[in-house]
């Protein structure tokens, strides 16, 4: 379940409430390197997986691709952020139509 913040608007909790709300999700690095998720497409990638999908959990899952090309090791981002923007820069394969009403109707 989304929670309510300070100025009175939802948060999500979990890739599920991200796309129902349809907030793209980005991870940032350290070093300042962040790149925007279709929250569709990785709720997919995460349930085909059986991975938790709660955002403090989902950090886990993402390493930056420029530390890893400067430093040769994994550098997980710092923190999960879910943004209100038009499009998404990595796009993953939707789920199905079918699966993803079988969700919706959960979350009511």
């Amino acid at each position: 379940m989304p929670r309510w913040n300070a100025a009175g608007l939802m948060e999500p909790t979990s890739l599920t409430d991200a796309a129902a709300l349809r907030l793209v999700v980005r991870p940032v690095c350290r070093c300042g390197h962040s790149m925007t998720f279709d929250p569709h497409g990785l709720w997919w990638h995460f349930q085909r997986r059986g991975w938790d999908d709660r955002l403090p959990k989902v950090r886990r899952r993402f390493w930056c691709i420029v530390c890893m090309a400067q430093w040769r090791k994994k550098v997980r981002p710092v923190r999960i952020e879910t943004a209100n923007e038009r499009s998404a820069a990595v796009v993953l394969p939707m789920p199905p139509e079918r699966e993803w009403k079988r969700q919706s109707r959960a979350l009511r």
